[in-house]
């Protein structure tokens, strides 16, 4: 059993899209251990993305993500990174496979309603970022 995070970002809350993207998630078997819609100020979003510090994007990215609330979840399941990554679909939109959640309602590269982990090292710091142990169910 492998966990991941997911977020579902302050577009796709602003969309009232959070049961749809919960619903992809729980229709391909992976099961939601942990969920809570918080509201991140900008040093949350920035210690978040510290990883992407010297990118260009890193300024525009902590700021859209601290604009508004956003929910948190960890997902479990047999492969669960690999398996969001590929419901969430390709970062850019435009690159995205029909039927993901990137192509079906994002609206560009940086405003594409989820995140999730890239990798087992990624979710071992993103996941405690957002729950303490007790709260994983």
């Amino acid at each position: 059993m492998e966990r991941t995070l997911s977020i579902i970002k302050p577009d796709g809350v602003k969309k009232n899209i959070i049961g749809e993207v919960i619903k992809r998630f729980e229709e391909k078997g992976l099961r939601i251990a942990a969920l809570k819609m918080i509201k991140m100020s900008r040093e949350d979003a920035k210690g978040f993305y510290i990883v992407h510090k010297e990118r260009p994007f890193y300024e525009s990215l902590t700021s859209f993500m601290s604009e508004g609330p956003v929910v948190v979840m960890v997902i479990e399941g047999e492969s669960a990174i690999t398996k969001v990554r590929e419901i969430m679909g390709a970062t850019n939109p435009k690159d995205a496979a029909p039927g993901t959640i990137r192509a079906d309602f994002a609206s560009d590269i940086e405003h594409n309603i989820v995140h999730g982990s890239d990798s087992k090292e990624s979710a071992s710091y993103e996941i405690p970022y957002f729950f303490s142990a007790l709260e994983i169910k």
